[in-house]
């Protein structure tokens, strides 16, 4: 099992950590990692694994080994892993993070300013999207970037906690997504919190205030379906 590092401080950009070892397709796997790992519509970080020597390892990205426990690091393509051992120093792109941060919050208000089932979404480097079941059609953009707008700017905290399996159950709820749905299992659920604007359950990585989303445009809404609207934003 990796630490994820990121779970606790998603302002860390690098750490100290210490190779366990290498799997049968060259990802790299540390004890502990400030890496997010690929999951709820969120990419995995890149970045770089220095070593002791000064030489860089260069990932990729990160993902969930099928354990979901353990977190891997893939290396760009023809890095030379030789001598990959002991303690590196793993270290974040992170204005990429930091970018996907903030779409990542702005999403989460999105669902507060569209309170309906969310079907789909997707977080990318400064823009992202949410897919929402919604029988009648006539959403306006620009009614839509005036709400969001002002809950970012209301400069509300961002905080975390943990509930157990049990309580998420007793209040399915707080649950939005319809094709993805928190992990259960290991006897606790992480919800996120937008004080006074929303509450859900996500294990991504967020900013601490929603000031810090900075303004947003709604760039485009696209039918997909019968009842499906495809939502897009975009940091300005």
């Amino acid at each position: 099992m990796t630490a994820a590092l990121f779970r606790d401080d998603a302002y860390l950009q690098e750490a100290e950590a210490r190779v366990v070892g290498i799997n049968s397709r060259g990802g790299v796997l540390l004890d502990r990692t400030v890496f997010y790992a690929q999951g709820g519509g969120q990419p995995g970080d890149s970045g770089r694994l220095v070593m002791a020597d000064g030489r860089a390892i260069e990932i990729a990205t990160t993902v969930y080994d099928a354990d979901k426990s353990t977190i891997v690091h893939v290396p760009a393509e023809g890095q030379d892993l030789s001598g990959l051992d002991g303690t590196v120093i793993a270290r974040i792109d992170w204005p990429k993070r930091h970018l996907r941060m903030r779409v990542h919050t702005a999403l989460h208000l999105l669902t507060a300013v569209l309170p309906y089932p969310v079907t789909g979404g997707g977080i990318g480097d400064g823009e992202g999207r949410l897919d929402f079941d919604i029988p009648e059609a006539g959403l306006d953009k620009s009614a839509i970037a005036a709400k969001l707008n002002a809950m970012i700017a209301s400069d509300a905290v961002v905080r975390d906690r943990w509930i157990t399996d049990e309580e998420l159950a007793a209040n399915p709820g707080l649950v939005k997504t319809m094709s993805v749905k928190p992990p259960v299992g290991a006897g606790r659920v992480r919800l996120v919190e937008i004080v006074g604007l929303d509450l859900q359950p996500c294990g991504g990585t967020h900013v601490a205030r929603t000031s810090e989303i900075g303004t947003v445009a709604i760039t485009e809404i696209e039918k997909k379906g019968k009842q499906n609207r495809r939502v897009r934003i975009a940091l300005a």
